[in-house]
This record gives C-alpha cells, sequence and structure tokens, in this order.
C-alpha cells in the first residue's frame, strides 16, 4: 500500500555495472554531451539484452530498498541529457565543437547545425519495460529544454530562446508517447537553470510548459547544483533560480538540499507544488545512516507540509557502486518510514 506521506523515490539514474560501461572511460568523459568512445563493453548485438538485465536489476534493487516511486535507472544512457539530445534532427553528433566550459575545462558538444526536430521514439522502449517490470508507481526522465540548450553550440539559431523553445516542442513529441505506456510521472532535468539565472527567469518557465504542454500524467522537474563526483564541495545554500518555477504548470519541484546545506526556508515559497526534497549527500564515500537522514526530514518539515514532501537522495546516484546506492536508499526509506509513524501514519 501507498503512503500518503513522504513518499520515497529516485531523481533517476541508478550505478550501471561494470559488465556494461568501463567506468574508467564514464569518470574521464564526466556527464558526456557528444558520444563518449570506449564507454560501452561488448559490441551492439548483445548490448541490448546486457542493458535490459542492468535495467531489471536496478528496479529491483529499488524495490528491494522499498521505494514508492522507482525509474529504469537510465541504465541505456551514456548521459542524462546525451541519450535524448543526439537522437534529434539539426544535431551534429559526428563533428562535436570543442568549447571552454564555465569550470575551464575543454568539452565535447554537439553542433546544432539546422532546426531541431523529433525524429521518432527515444525513451519509448525503456518506460514500456519499466511500466512492465514492476507493480510501483513509475517515473521517466528526460533532459529539460534549458539544460539542453546550454550543452550545444548554436551554429544555426543564434538566438537561445528559440533554441530552447525547439528543444521544447521535441520534448513534448516525446512526452506524449511516453504518456501512452502508462508511466506515473515524467520528470525534466534542468540543473543548468542555476547557471544563467538570466536566462532562465527570460525563458525556463515557459520552454517547461511548452515541453509538458497537454500532458496529463504527473509531471516533475529536478534541478541540482552538479554530481557530487564532479562538485564534492558545495556550500551554495540557495538556488538563483528556483522559486520561480511555483509558476509553472509542473506538480513536483526536485531540489538538491543535503550537500549543499540548503538553506530550507526557500521550501515555504514554492506552493502550491509538491516538493521531493534531497536527503542524501552523495559526496560520501559511504551510506549515511537512517538517522542522519530522518534529522534532514524532520528540518524540511518545519518549513514545508508532509502532505507535499517527498524523500530523495540529492541528485542521481550513477557515479556510485551498486552496493552503496542500494545502501543509501535502503537508509532513506528507514529514515522516511520512522518520521511518517512519527507523524501518526503507521505505514
Amino acid at each position: 500500500m501507498q503512503p500518503a506521506l513522504l513518499k520515497t523515490t529516485v531523481v533517476g539514474s541508478y550505478p550501471q555495472p561494470d559488465t556494461l560501461i568501463d567506468r574508467t572511460v564514464l569518470h574521464t568523459h564526466l556527464v558526456p554531451r557528444a558520444r563518449a568512445q570506449g564507454l560501452w563493453r561488448g559490441d551492439d548485438s548483445a548490448r541490448n539484452a546486457a542493458i535490459r538485465e542492468a535495467t531489471l536489476n536496478a528496479i529491483r534493487d529499488m524495490e528491494a530498498a522499498g521505494l514508492d516511486v522507482v525509474t529504469d535507472g537510465e541504465i541505456a544512457r551514456e548521459s542524462y541529457s546525451n541519450h535524448f539530445a543526439l537522437s534529434l534532427s539539426g544535431i551534429d553528433a559526428e563533428q562535436p565543437a570543442l568549447i571552454t566550459s564555465i569550470t575551464g575545462h575543454e568539452v565535447r558538444v554537439p553542433r546544432v547545425v539546422r532546426p531541431i526536430r523529433h525524429q521518432g521514439p527515444v525513451e519509448h522502449e525503456w518506460a514500456c519495460f519499466l511500466r512492465a517490470s514492476t507493480r510501483r508507481v513509475t517515473k521517466l526522465t528526460l533532459p529539460g529544454p534549458f539544460t539542453l540548450a546550454q550543452q550545444v553550440k548554436d551554429e544555426f539559431y543564434r538566438d537561445p530562446d528559440a533554441l530552447t523553445l525547439d528543444f521544447a516542442r521535441a520534448l513534448n513529441e516525446e512526452a506524449k508517447l511516453l504518456e501512452t505506456t502508462g508511466i506515473d510521472v515524467l520528470q525534466l532535468d534542468e540543473p543548468w537553470l542555476r547557471n544563467d539565472p538570466i536566462g532562465a527567469r527570460r525563458i525556463a518557465v515557459p520552454a517547461i510548459n511548452r515541453a509538458f504542454e497537454g500532458i496529463k500524467i504527473r509531471k516533475a522537474v529536478h534541478l541540482c547544483f552538479g554530481y557530487a563526483f564532479l562538485r564534492p564541495e558545495k556550500d551554495f545554500r540557495t538556488y538563483d533560480f528556483l522559486t520561480e518555477l511555483a509558476a509553472s504548470s509542473v506538480d513536483e519541484i526536485s531540489i538538491e538540499a543535503a550537500q549543499p546545506r540548503l538553506d530550507l526556508e526557500v521550501l515555504a515559497q514554492l506552493a502550491p507544488k509538491d516538493v521531493a526534497v534531497g536527503v542524501l549527500d552523495l559526496s560520501t564515500q559511504g551510506a549515511e545512516s537512517a538517522d542522519i537522514v530522518a534529522a534532514r526530514i524532520r528540518a524540511s518539515l518545519r518549513w514545508l507540509p508532509a502532505e507535499r514532501m517527498l524523500i530523495a537522495p540529492d541528485c542521481g546516484l550513477k557515479y556510485m557502486t551498486r552496493d552503496v546506492a542500494f545502501a543509501r536508499l535502503s537508509a532513506m526509506v528507514v529514515a522516511a518510514r520512522r518520521v511518517r509513524k512519527e507523524l501518526g501514519e503507521g505505514i
């Protein structure tokens, strides 16, 4: 039976096994935007079966940990974003551009050379597989339009807002296909909103609304400060762009709160949205205890009613080992159940 309060979920990704990917290459490419050469092990003919097996293992781990909402673990993806981005017409992935990132590193990114258009299903197969593999509430994730527009070199539009809105239109076509599979929640990942708050204030909410236009299942958007593997030290305390999402059409806002020691007072400003509060600091090598996680949940309840709170990791679990990821999720579920009982819901 699903609890009424403090449902537990994941942001999206789960660790891929060493038999499927070369984790050394994964850590070298650091969230690839163009294709990551040498990442996948084995030949193409055997890979799909291996991905399906690893996806099922991820789903079973989430169930065994006790999660209320499960995903496909994004096992089939090189990164949270490039699996979708590189499927679109208008993207040149074969001749990527080399740019300097905001952190000063050289990064290979796909080039936009024609209008961005959706060409056909991208995540439909994995949404169907997820829906057929569990009785739990299911969530499928996609990169958000603002983030997609920030992760390419635009050589066609010369207008970031027009580019963002065309990504939103492509996402909407994908979302409509995904809705037919019977999944329960569709989430857009928008970590780049914090990198350009001025641009985000101009176009992010209209673009997110356009991506979700006509979608009737539960709609979510996730923001974070980056994978802990990439950014082990965080002391942001506040998001430069967050409360503006209260005006969007989404039902749920998912945020990173544990590692950056977020000022939780902001939770009160996100009404009327539900909020998935990140309570797992993924920068540490081991799993936090249920006591620590429960304390973070209680702290959040000072600012957000339990009826509007979900419990989640700060970000995706992709860069962790499977054992650590499972231990973290298990502790999170124990903590949520403990606080739920304190609130009088004995599930």
